[in-house]
């Protein structure tokens, strides 16, 4: 294979799934996907269509996608003029002290707003996290606050957040199909995030840190969005890709580890090219096998 071919290559030349094909006809003809999500959607961002399905309004603990939420309020501020990148934010004790994945804030008095953005969306910082909380809100309560009436105006139906950054909470949940609201709603007001969500590390106080996206290493067409875990609930992603005039977005929730979770989400995207390919044929939706 040529250079130039690879190059050209979607983003199955990592993930084969030559099993699945593009089907014509009424519904029942559909091709279905076995995955081993316990939750997952896909979405035409560029048109609205949902073209698959899996129990996308079971219940879940939405660990680290709890930041996209976050993210949007960081940078609707932005946009409102309320705060700037530029600005200096104090790191708190509680700050320091937050577990997790962590962008070691612990030898830092202040760190520059765009880094802990870049912090929390590269790395998943839950130590960013409380530092910006803290800033926008004025407290965790009073910043959770926020994303809970933000998670309303956006019609989160079924989602309540107890913390900026998603560690365990007792009474944190979210659905399949509210992230994707959620990150619809992101990528539509605050496209230019997708520039920090799509870079493949971070380096901050020199440690470096790879994003836990693996796909934007392996497939060209994938520039976001985030990834998330906790034991109770598994392994979480929302991927986006571009391919022409088209843009999807899968949200696949509860995988067994990592390596799953990439493997179902390239699936769902590739697939859903393939339908948006065939759109002069009759399009029909996916369908899960349980």
């Amino acid at each position: 294979m040529s250079l130039n071919i690879r190059k050209s290559a979607s983003c199955l030349c990592l993930l084969v799934v030559a099993s699945f094909f593009f089907f014509e006809g009424d519904l029942s003809a559909a091709p279905r996907i076995k995955l081993k999500a316990k939750s997952a959607i896909l979405i035409n961002d560029s048109t609205g269509s949902i073209l698959y399905t899996k129990n996308p309004d079971r219940p879940m603990q939405p660990a680290s996608l709890t930041k996209i939420l976050s993210l949007y309020l960081v940078h609707e501020a932005i946009t409102q003029g309320k705060i700037h990148p530029s600005d200096r934010v104090r790191i708190s004790m509680a700050a320091q002290l937050t577990g997790g994945s962590s962008m070691y804030l612990v030898d830092e008095n202040e760190a520059v707003l765009d880094d802990l953005i870049k912090g929390m969306a590269v790395v998943s910082a839950n130590d960013a996290s409380v530092v910006i909380a803290e800033h926008l809100g004025g407290s965790i309560n009073g910043f959770v606050k926020m994303m809970n009436a933000k998670a309303k105006v956006l019609d989160m139906k079924r989602s309540h957040f107890v913390n900026p950054n998603g560690l365990p909470a007792r009474g944190q949940v979210t659905t399949a199909r509210d992230i994707l609201k959620l990150s619809r709603a992101y990528i539509r007001d605050f496209p230019e995030a997708l520039q920090i969500h799509s870079m493949q590390e971070y380096t901050f106080a020199n440690i470096t840190q790879r994003n836990s996206n693996t796909l934007l290493r392996q497939c060209e067409d994938v520039d976001g969005l985030k990834t998330g875990f906790v034991r109770a609930a598994g392994f979480h992603l929302v991927a986006t890709a571009k391919r022409g005039d088209t843009r999807l977005i899968a949200v696949v929730m509860g995988e067994k580890n990592p390596r799953i979770r990439a493997r179902d989400t390239t699936k769902l995207l590739e697939q859903g090219f393939r339908m948006v390919a065939g759109k002069g044929k009759t399009a029909v939706s996916l369908k899960s096998r349980s």
